[in-house]
Parts: structure tokens; C-alpha cells; sequence
């Protein structure tokens, strides 16, 4: 994975006593015995893929929750990937509303990152970890079945349409794929490109097609894996845990802005779908997986209600 800049530095962590280890482990349990025989679904954003020690660390935690009867599907992201092969090949390229704006020849580089250099190196982390993954994009088996997304602006009351080529958007998730995943000892890594009614190849957002994922399946949790430490209220504070009803007020009051508002609105989408829950957590921080997971909580939680 390439290094992110601003991504936390790892320290080596001493290797505490066994009597220590034996607490923590004894602590995990009844979490571990609440997710076992769970789905769970991980989007592992761009933006928090560190260096290969953090792609390590969460390859090594993904095997772990297999091991201990959960059953992780990964999805991946690369947009800051993308955007530096783009810039070598010289291939200029546009943003609107956080979505890369994607032609034929953009889409090749697209799919090049994402199917290819991207998910084989997180497939090859996994099994080098002890797992068993496969990598897969939306093609595959028709995983992700597309459209083509469509934004619109208004100005001066005129309504617009704005092109964003081959960008789209999930219309329709083959669950029972990923269920015949669930019953063997296989963890499938999906790189978001998704197939259109004619076979046309497109950009999805990883979020996106992450709390789509989590919706077809019934998963348990999404875990939303980024750069910031999760939902920070008005004092720029961490917020433990929302209700969808509070998360709608605190965008409409402004406190939720930004880059955030479509991760949240991911979120929501999943627990309307059916997902218990969802959570905004900084993948950057060593075990995050983990201590989401096997302790009180470690960024933002998401309920219905």
C-alpha cells in the first residue's frame, strides 16, 4: 500500500506479561461470543491504508475474526492511489461532489488500481496472515450490478444535469455469491466496479458499495474505516455513538459537514437496509478492527431509531 502522508507513525508495543495477555483475551470473549457466526463488513478506505506495516496489522486482525467465527467481507478503496497514477500518466481529471469524474480512459486506470494492484495486495496480505481471500470487483458473478449515477445542481432555479461519465452507482448486490463465501473458510476482498445492463464497466464509491454490500447481506455491523477519528461534535469533540434521527439533525444544524455527511449518509442507507449498526473509525490506529469490535467502542456508532 502506498504511505499516507499524515497516517500516525506505528511504535513497537511491548510485549506485555501473560498474566496480562490472558486478561485482555478474557475481556475480548463475550464480544467475541456476541459476533460469532455474524457478518461484518469492513470498508477499508484509501485514505487509511498506511505503509505495509498498517496493511499488515489490519490483514492480521481480518484473519483473526475469521479464526474466531466471523465472517469479515472486506471492501476497499483507492482513491488517493488512483489519483497518483493518474498525475504520473498525465491523465487530468475532475471532482465533483467528491466523485472523480470518469471517462473510458480514466475508467481503465480506475479499474487497473482498484481490480488489480490494490485488491491483489490486500488479498496477498490476508493470505500471507494465515487467511484464505479472493479477490473480487462487481464483474465478478455480477456481484454489483450498476447504473449509471446521475447529479444535479440547481442555479438561479435552472436545473442541471452534470455529466460524470462512468461513474455509477450499486443497483443491485448478488448476496447469494457472497453467501457461498460464508460457508467455507474464504474472505472475499471487493474492489467497488461495478457491471451495467450492457456490460459496461463503472466507478462506484467505496462507501457506497459497502453499505450496500452490508444491506444485502443482513451484516451485522459496517465498519467504516477512514482518516478521522469518527463523528466530532460542535466542540470538535469524539461522539460515542448517534441515533439515525440525531445524525439527521446534526447535519441540518451544520455540526455533520463536509466529507462526512456521505459517509453518514452510508451509514444510514445501511441501517435502513437492515444493518444493526454502522461505524465511522479511524483505520490508521494500530487494531482498530479490534478494539471497535472487542472493547467499548472506538469511533462513532450508528443505530436506527
Amino acid at each position: 500500500m502506498s504511505p499516507a502522508s499524515n497516517s500516525p507513525s506505528l511504535t513497537p508495543i511491548p510485549n506485555p506479561d501473560p498474566v496480562v495477555k490472558a486478561a485482555v483475551l478474557a475481556e475480548a470473549l463475550p464480544y467475541m461470543r456476541r459476533y460469532a457466526g455474524h457478518t461484518l463488513v469492513v470498508k477499508y478506505g484509501g485514505h487509511a491504508m498506511g505503509g505495509a506495516a498498517f496493511g499488515d496489522l489490519f490483514a492480521r486482525d481480518v484473519v483473526l475474526l475469521k479464526q474466531v467465527g466471523i465472517d469479515p467481507i472486506v471492501v476497499h478503496g483507492g482513491g488517493p492511489q488512483i489519483a497518483h497514477l493518474l498525475q504520473r500518466l498525465g491523465i487530468k481529471t475532475s471532482i465533483v461532489d467528491g466523485l472523480r469524474v470518469t471517462d473510458r480512459e480514466t475508467m481503465e486506470v480506475v479499474e487497473m488500481v482498484l481490480a488489480g494492484t490494490i485488491n491483489k495486495q490486500l488479498v496477498s496480505a490476508i493470505n500471507a496472515e494465515g487467511g484464505c481471500a479472493v479477490g473480487l470487483s462487481g464483474k465478478d458473478g455480477r456481484l454489483i450490478e450498476a447504473r449509471k449515477l446521475i447529479r444535479t445542481r440547481i442555479e438561479g432555479g435552472v436545473r442541471t444535469e452534470i455529466d460524470l461519465g462512468f461513474v455509477g452507482e450499486p443497483q443491485q448486490i448478488a448476496a447469494g455469491v457472497l453467501e457461498t463465501f460464508k460457508k467455507s473458510d474464504i474472505i472475499p476482498v471487493i474492489a467497488p466496479i461495478g457491471v451495467g445492463a450492457h456490460g459496461e464497466t463503472y466507478n462506484i464509491n467505496a462507501d457506497t458499495v459497502a453499505g450496500a454490500v452490508a444491506a444485502a447481506v443482513k451484516a451485522t455491523r459496517l465498519l467504516l474505516l477512514t482518516d478521522v477519528a469518527g463523528v466530532l461534535d460542535a466542540d470538535k469533540k469524539l461522539i460515542p455513538e448517534l441515533t439515525a434521527a440525531t445524525a439527521r439533525r446534526l447535519i441540518a444544524e451544520g455540526v455533520i459537514n463536509g466529507g462526512m455527511i456521505p459517509k453518514i449518509e452510508t451509514c444510514l442507507q445501511a441501517v435502513d437496509g437492515g444493518v444493526e449498526a454502522a461505524v465511522i473509525v479511524d483505520g490508521r490506529v494500530p487494531h482498530a478492527i479490534l478494539l471497535e469490535l472487542f472493547t467499548e467502542g472506538a469511533g462513532t456508532l450508528i443505530r436506527a431509531g
